[in-house]
């Protein structure tokens, strides 16, 4: 009996949780579509000191169009695997705007 693969979003009544792949030290910020069931994101930012973190919340705030404050690491904040929870009043708007960034790649 195989595990069912986990999703690459789960979309909440009032945020969407991401599951990313990050690749930090890129040459610039970008979303690269999926892999391995996450959204995989380069960021310029080198993993020290929180940089990157700091950087991947700004960045998908921007991506996404929704404060700094509403985007959230829930897990991973020392991995490159991460879960972020961002919270909108809309989260099928966010799905659409991932789901269009993932096509595009």
């Amino acid at each position: 009996m195989s595990r069912p693969e986990p999703a690459l979003y789960t979309v909440q009544k009032d945020a969407i949780v991401l599951n990313l792949h990050i690749q930090p030290r890129a040459s610039k910020n970008e979303v690269c579509g999926a892999q391995d069931n996450a959204l995989k994101v380069r960021l310029t930012s080198p993993p020290v000191e929180g940089a990157a973190n700091k950087l991947c919340r700004e960045f998908l705030a921007e991506l996404l169009g929704v404060s700094k404050s509403a985007v959230e690491i829930i897990s991973g904040e020392t991995s490159r695997h991460k879960r972020v929870r961002i919270s909108s009043s809309d989260p099928d708007r966010l799905r659409q705007i991932i789901d269009k960034n993932i096509a595009s790649d």
